[in-house]
């Protein structure tokens, strides 16, 4: 496997942390150019806060973080403290990082970034709002030759939607980003809640992070036993879905997914269904694939994935 060029595009938020740890404990599989930062979960200034804090507990200071987007393209921002905790990562003791923020904009790190790179060099993984990887292709759409694929958190083809009936919440955040972003023709693979809610942090899964040991182990427990403790309730499940880490496993170790291409498109107009990914499954449109939808998962190796990268620190 070629070793990925990639950027992670985050508002922490518990599962984006996993997935930041994942991404940072695997520099043989991920050259990881930086950590760009939206509102999402919580505020830009916490979710820069917060990715600071989880890129300096991997002692991986050779990564910047970047701050970006505070405010969705069109709508008002809408947070998710419900799930995250007031700060984005409660549940444990967070010190106040001494990471600087990285100057400059998210955005213009994302468009340098890939004016300067080989065509088809740079892999984002958006796993929050989509509102910076938007900006940027509409900023400067010369770009997008230079993207090897966008592998995203968000959506939901077959199921329910998480935050409205038929919407996921990254998405929801922002569906004009993320319509941008689906229509920009490049490669994109969707982890959306069709895949991520069958990977369930079971109390075992957790146990087995925590008896990992380790001050990051110990931290990764927390802040996902604080996270899970909602979705037991609302799901009827053992644990919370673990969302933002897919498409880093992905990256690692694609035979654990499973999908289908078909075209996708996005909702913006109707305030019933906005933020509704539309998945023409069966094709009746017509229209030609524009994404490959990931629906499965061996949630047994991607937990065994991610302790052993978590181990790693």
């Amino acid at each position: 496997m070629s070793r990925r060029r990639v950027i992670v595009d985050c508002d922490p938020g518990v599962d984006d942390a996993i997935a930041l740890l994942l991404a940072l404990a695997s520099p043989e599989e991920i050259e990881l150019l930086g950590v760009t930062c939206v509102a999402g979960n919580v505020p830009l200034a916490l979710t820069v806060r917060n990715a600071r804090n989880i890129v300096e507990l991997s002692g991986r200071a050779d990564v910047p973080v970047y701050a970006g987007c505070a405010q969705p393209l069109r709508r008002p921002l809408s947070t998710a403290e419900r799930l995250h905790g007031k700060t984005g990562l409660d549940g444990y003791d967070w010190p106040e990082p001494t990471l600087p923020v990285t100057e400059g904009h998210a955005v213009d790190f994302i468009v340098e970034t890939c004016r300067a790179a080989a065509h088809g060099a740079i892999t984002l993984c958006p796993v929050g709002p989509m509102t910076n990887i938007a900006t940027a292709i509409t900023k400067a759409p010369q770009i997008l030759p230079k993207i090897r694929e966008i592998a995203f958190m968000g959506g939901a083809a077959l199921v329910p939607g998480n935050v409205t009936p038929v919407a996921e919440f990254n998405v929801h955040a922002d569906p004009h980003a993320a319509r941008i972003v689906l229509e920009s023709g490049v490669r994109l693979t969707m982890f959306g809640l069709d895949v991520t809610h069958k990977a369930i942090t079971t109390p075992e899964r957790l146990d087995a992070i925590r008896r990992i040991g380790t001050p990051v182990a110990e931290a990764a427990a927390a802040i996902l036993g604080f996270y899970d403790r909602t979705d037991i309730e609302r799901y009827g499940v053992p644990g919370g879905p673990l969302h933002d880490p897919c498409p880093i496993a992905y990256l690692l170790q694609p035979s654990l997914f499973s999908g289908k291409d078909c075209h996708v498109a996005v909702e913006t107009e109707s305030e019933l269904t906005i933020g509704q990914t539309v998945a023409d499954w069966w094709g009746v449109t017509g229209k030609p694939p524009t994404c490959r939808v990931v629906t499965g998962i061996d949630a047994d190796g991607y937990y065994a994935l991610i302790r052993e990268r978590l181990a790693r620190f």
